[in-house]
């Protein structure tokens, strides 16, 4: 029979409960990276005039710094417009996407062992695919965890106020610039450690759907014949 047979059971064996475990792990991992919002913020006093401006521009996902307007015009008599350095958006919104893509993956794999178990043993291609999809996130959560690393290493040094101000003319020509802090990137850290996590919660969990597969069988017990004990005899 082909219909929804509930049975939670699955949940209790690894490949349920792993997959239960990656459905939480990619939530916590797309959302602590796309929820982000921060500020830089520059503390400048124009040589011409001694007028203090604080500037704390707000960069969030997906971190197009380049976009974002640090010293407006006109500011000490500038004639342009000084934007924050950078955009990290291309491996922040390939971070994003692998989560949200698991996400969804696993609900439908979690549906699929809760109601249809039957229907995904009984055949040989569900255990296939979902091996051969599974193989492939584990991949795509190394990749886009070691991209988006590498982007908010780079994210922290393009908005560290000590690096704007020695990099800007504006603070060497037309006005005196301090330090005045950056919004701390703890969500953004705890991220990163998501997608290694969920990496190995998908490298693990391809063992468990590899067992489900016919290219998994158990090795034939072959007896030899020479030690077979002859029948016994009736007297």
């Amino acid at each position: 029979m082909a219909g929804l047979q509930l049975n939670f059971g699955p949940l209790k064996e690894p490949i349920g409960f792993i997959k239960l475990l990656e459905w939480i792990f990619a939530i916590f991992g797309f959302a602590t990276c796309s929820g982000y919002s921060g500020k830089t913020t520059l503390k400048t006093t124009c040589k011409n005039n001694s007028h203090v401006h604080d500037f704390a521009p707000t960069f969030q996902y997906p971190f197009r710094l380049n976009s974002i307007t640090l010293v407006p015009l006109n500011t000490c008599n500038s004639t342009d417009v000084i934007h924050l350095v950078g955009d990290f958006s291309s491996s922040a919104e390939f971070f994003v996407a692998i989560g949200v893509l698991a996400f969804l993956y696993c609900i439908a794999a979690l549906v699929m062992y809760v109601g249809y178990l039957h229907v995904y043993r009984d055949g040989k291609r569900g255990p296939i695919i979902d091996f051969i999809v599974t193989v492939i996130f584990a991949f795509l959560w190394l990749v886009s965890s070691s991209a988006w690393g590498k982007g908010l290493t780079d994210l922290k040094y393009a908005t560290n106020p000590d690096v704007i101000k020695n990099n800007i003319g504006f603070c060497t020509n037309l006005a005196e610039c301090s330090s005045g802090g950056v919004s701390g990137m703890g969500s953004l850290n705890v991220s990163v450690v998501f997608g290694f996590l969920n990496l190995i919660l998908w490298c693990g969990n391809a063992w468990f759907v590899y067992k489900e597969t016919s290219w998994h069988t158990e090795p034939e017990q072959h007896q030899d014949p020479g030690n077979v004990a002859p029948p016994a005899q009736n007297p």
